[in-house]
């Protein structure tokens, strides 16, 4: 009935009557994503009586509520196939000044239609193959990247560089052959790492260092909103960058690395958009040459570090954070080098196994990502093991017993999630520079043991990388409790069918099958 009635207003009426009905029609229907197929037929006619509106000379306002309704309308991935014509996607580019014209953002009256010409240029996108073959042939990742370069700098049009941004997204997520395009003909990873910088109101100090405002105000639901879209563009764009093969790449990727330890050490309005925030620059710094990771860390100068310590003497003691009080306590400076950005990572880390779900998805990226980072960077795995492996006291309790990083990373060694314990198991051992000795003291022999038995070293020695000959020492709690250590240790049948050690088990094998040679 609905559709009915805006049918017929918008074949038969004039502007300001189509403006009235299709708001109601918007109001009534903001919410609905499941459509009856019983008025299929009418909504398609309906998104055809809209498309002729919109090439008539009418009002923005009533160009706003046309657009409003298809974007609706557009959820139903049905009644897409007859309205997605060449034609009709040109009329909602040059609605969303995605044509050939260099005309300026300076109409601040036409933004709600750029935006919602955008809005429903996502929705049929992503619902219609054809749709997708069209934005192909109509060159539209150019045209989108055109019109971030033309809104970069201007934060009050935050909505449509989101909504550029993630149109940008979704057509580099079903065409990889837009990837490539973005990455090399359209210079997507430079213009997508500036969209971030303006996001965060970058200030560089360094050629690869920003200005950390500790006591600064969050980023706005718009700018992180904002940065989140050109974060997952930035992820597609960057998906097979392994390897760097020219210096200019090198420096890109480090300019990029270096932005997105700003964002780890800021936060958004609210903590779930923080989380998404930092998510979203985890998996993006998965695809950083391991090479490049080096900007995570900085060194800290004298002045420097004077300077933060007065600002955070300054802060109340109701507004200090956990990270707050190391950095006052210098515990955050490793070696000389700023460490907050490996810090954040590791609570990422364990906030995602306090969840208890969804590890493949949310718990592996940060874990490859730290593991990584410890096995080409020193002073970032000595860092992280004096957080993760701090010298060995409580000899009492079992490993995976406790509440400690250490004893969530153990329990998660035998996850029955295959992938999950393998890198949990990967990461406690590069910390412990891959001596099996050294893991087994922190993690026991049981739960090691699907590690070593895969490496092939469950008799003990050292993987395969090398690693500094830096002193591992021991507590003297340790040192009393390891004569009494072997109460796990592998065992095996004797032929009489009693349990013995493994290696007296092997001996008399041995023994029986030579006395049988010797018997033939």
């Amino acid at each position: 009935m609905d559709e009915e009635r805006a049918l017929y207003i918008v074949r038969a009426g004039e502007a300001g009557a189509i403006e009235r009905v299709l708001r109601d029609y918007s109001d009534k229907h903001r919410a609905t994503f499941k459509f009856e197929s019983t008025d299929e037929d009418k909504r398609k006619k309906l998104c055809e009586g809209i498309f002729k509106v919109l090439v008539k000379d009418v009002p923005t306002t009533c160009q706003v509520s046309c657009l409003e309704v298809l974007r609706i309308l557009s959820r139903d991935k049905k009644i897409l196939v007859p309205v997605t014509t060449k034609e009709n996607m040109q009329i909602l580019l040059r609605l969303a000044k995605l044509h050939e014209s260099d005309d300026s953002l300076e109409k601040v009256s036409e933004f709600p239609v750029i935006v919602e010409s955008l809005k429903c240029l996502c929705n049929i996108v992503f619902n219609s193959q054809m749709a997708q073959q069209l934005s192909l042939e109509l060159n539209l990742a150019a045209k989108l990247c055109n019109l971030l370069r033309k809104c970069k700098d201007r934060k009050y049009i935050n909505d449509i560089k989101c909504f550029d941004l993630r149109l940008l997204f979704l057509l580099s997520l079903l065409h990889t052959d837009i990837r490539s395009q973005l990455r090399y003909e359209l210079q997507g990873l430079p213009l997508l790492t500036q969209i971030l910088e303006s996001a965060f109101s970058i200030k560089w100090t360094d050629e690869y260092e920003s200005a950390i405002d500790h006591n600064g105000p969050p980023l706005s639901p718009q700018e992180t909103d904002c940065a989140i879209e050109a974060l997952k563009a930035l992820f597609n764009v960057t998906v097979d960058s392994w390897k760097v093969h020219k210096e200019s790449d090198s420096h890109q990727f480090r300019v990029m690395a270096a932005v997105l330890r700003h964002c780890l050490l800021i936060v958004g309005p609210t903590e779930d958009k923080t989380e998404e925030l930092h998510s979203n620059a985890v998996n993006l710094l998965s695809n950083v040459p391991v090479s490049c990771l080096d900007v995570l860390i900085c060194p800290l100068t004298h002045e420097e570090t004077a300077q933060e310590a007065a600002t955070l003497d300054e802060l109340p003691s109701d507004k200090t954070t956990e990270k707050d009080t190391a950095l006052k306590n210098n515990t955050l400076v490793y070696n000389g080098m700023n460490m907050e950005a490996i810090y954040v990572l590791l609570n990422f880390m364990e906030k995602r196994i306090d969840k208890g779900s969804s590890y493949r998805e949310g718990l592996t990226p940060v874990l490859s990502l730290l593991t990584e980072c410890s096995r080409a960077h020193r002073n970032i795995r000595k860092f992280l093991k004096d957080q993760v492996l701090p010298p060995l006291r409580d000899v009492t309790n079992r490993p995976e017993v406790g509440s400690t990083v250490r004893n969530k990373l153990v329990r998660l060694m035998t996850h029955v999630d295959l992938g999950v314990k393998q890198i949990a198991a990967e990461f406690l051992f590069v910390l412990c520079k891959e001596r099996v000795d050294s893991l087994l003291k922190y993690t026991g022999y049981g739960n090691a043991a699907g590690l070593l038995a895969a490496r092939g070293l469950l008799a003990g020695g050292r993987g395969d990388n090398w690693y500094s000959e830096d002193e591992d020492t021991d507590t003297e709690e340790y040192k009393n409790a390891k004569p009494k250590e072997e109460l796990l240790k592998p065992m095996g049948l004797k032929p009489d069918g009693t349990i013995t050690p493994l290696e007296e088990a092997l001996s008399q094998y041995s023994v029986i099958e030579e006395t049988s040679s010797d018997t033939d």
